[in-house]
């Protein structure tokens, strides 16, 4: 039953169960607790996505009895995998991850039709019909504020449209940077595309209540863009996702990365850096096992192949999350790659904090400056190797396979209470009662 004291939220989500992959952690977490914090969910979402994957093992973390409110939503995907000779029931991937073969003409025409034409994303064709509908249903059923999350960031534009029919306070919520995203520059936008990103980009800022986003680097950018509240909230980790009893580590010395590893997070130095270490100790070499999950990009085993490494690698296309836990909490490494690109510094992967709480030493090949390294140094949760220092990379890898030798590869973790889903959730709850009317 819906307690009538809680205030309501309409939270307008393009990611959602059965919908797998990273885009629906934050907020599929943060409706698990929100009704503890006197605050009751309305979902939006399509009822037709294309989803990245489908995980009906995250259905069980919807609570009893929550309003789903689902339209149907068309995009061009049909027409895109026709061009692009996929089948109707490939995945389409995010960040310009390509399994299969290196891009080709008809991939590079894709990718501008799809940063030109489409703008700010596929979705756009849903942000009218969306706002009709809501605008309809909220004359009749009230609630106390919006959240958008995105990107897709057609989203926020579906909270802009009923902000500015109704003043409703709204929350602009972003996993990722919108302009100042790592691929921005390779959508080969025109200058007129390129400006009408900008120009919705900053409506959104200066209209909404507030903004949240995921660290610092992309709160002060946001700032200088015109959020007249910029607030971060980090991504997390649920306690209750780490409750597998009997968690044996494995026998192999296995460095495992989960989740998606596009062009820019492939680190031919630090591959070469593993090789060299096989190359001086030849027990390293007996024990090594490369395990990699999720979503692969074709440069990524290309290089593991250059250096002779594909005998170690154990590839897994995708896992339902409770699974990919279980990998995280039983590998003996578990690396983090970050895209190389102009915003390295202030990348947070959602899998960073799960990482966290999985307790096994980290491998973080980043800036020794950024926001991952200052939170890895806070927890004592890992290490931390520039993208282009193979010396230290090797050091780590030395120093763990000792320790793993000696049976003594273990981390604390400390100080991590912080990144638990229920506390942001709190954090979340917080801001909207700064700007909800009741």
């Amino acid at each position: 039953m819906v307690n009538q004291n809680r205030k309501t939220v309409l939270i307008i989500t393009y990611y959602w169960p059965p919908s797998g992959g990273a885009g629906v952690q934050r907020w599929l977490k943060t409706v698990k607790y929100l009704r503890e914090y006197d605050w009751e969910p309305i979902i939006y979402t399509p009822e037709n996505p294309e989803a990245p994957a489908m995980d009906n093992s995250l259905l069980k973390d919807i609570p009893e009895g929550v309003k789903m409110l689902k339209q149907p939503i068309w995009e061009p995907y049909s027409f895109y995998k026709k061009f692009l000779g996929l089948k109707k029931d490939e995945k389409i991937n995010a960040g310009f991850l390509t399994e299969k073969k290196k891009p080709g003409l008809a991939e590079k025409i894709a990718v501008w039709i799809r940063g030109n034409l489409f703008i700010p994303d596929a979705r756009k064709y849903w942000v009218k019909p969306s706002v009709e509908y809501l605008a309809n249903y909220l004359r009749s059923h009230p609630v106390d504020a919006v959240v958008s999350t995105g990107p897709p960031h057609s989203m926020h534009l579906i909270a802009l449209g009923l902000k500015q029919k109704s003043g409703i306070p709204w929350l602009a919520d972003f996993r990722d940077p919108w302009t100042n995203i790592d691929f921005y520059d390779k959508l080969m936008l025109t200058k007129n595309a390129d400006r009408k990103h900008r120009e919705l980009e900053n409506t959104v800022l200066q209209n909404a209540d507030i903004v949240t986003s995921i660290g610092k680097q992309m709160a002060d950018e946001f700032l200088q863009l015109g959020a007249k509240r910029i607030e971060v909230v980090p991504n997390g980790f649920d306690e209750a996702d780490f409750c597998f009893p009997n968690i044996e580590l494995d026998k192999t010395f296995s460095i495992s990365h989960i989740g998606s590893i596009n062009k820019d997070r492939n680190s031919e130095i630090f591959w070469s850096a593993v090789q060299e270490v096989c190359d001086e100790l030849p027990a390293f070499k007996e024990k090594l096992k490369l395990k990699l999950v999720g979503k692969t990009d074709h440069a990524v085993l290309e290089t593991i192949n250059k250096y002779g490494l594909q005998q170690y690698l154990e590839k897994t296309e995708y896992l339902p999350h409770d699974e990919v836990l279980k990998k995280s909490m039983s590998t003996q490494v578990l690396l983090l790659l970050l895209n190389n690109t102009p915003n390295a510094k202030g990348i947070m992967t959602g899998k960073f904090y799960e990482y966290l709480a999985a307790k096994r030493p980290i491998i973080c090949i980043g800036p020794e400056d950024g926001e991952a390294a200052k939170t890895l140094g806070e927890t004592s949760a890992g290490k931390v190797a520039g993208f282009e220092d193979k010396q230290k990379m090797k050091i780590i890898l030395k120093e763990y396979f000792e320790k793993y030798q000696q049976n003594n590869l273990k981390v604390e973790s400390n100080s991590i209470d912080n990144y638990s889903r229920r506390k942001l959730t709190g954090r979340f709850a917080e801001l909207l009662d700064s700007i909800s009317k009741k």
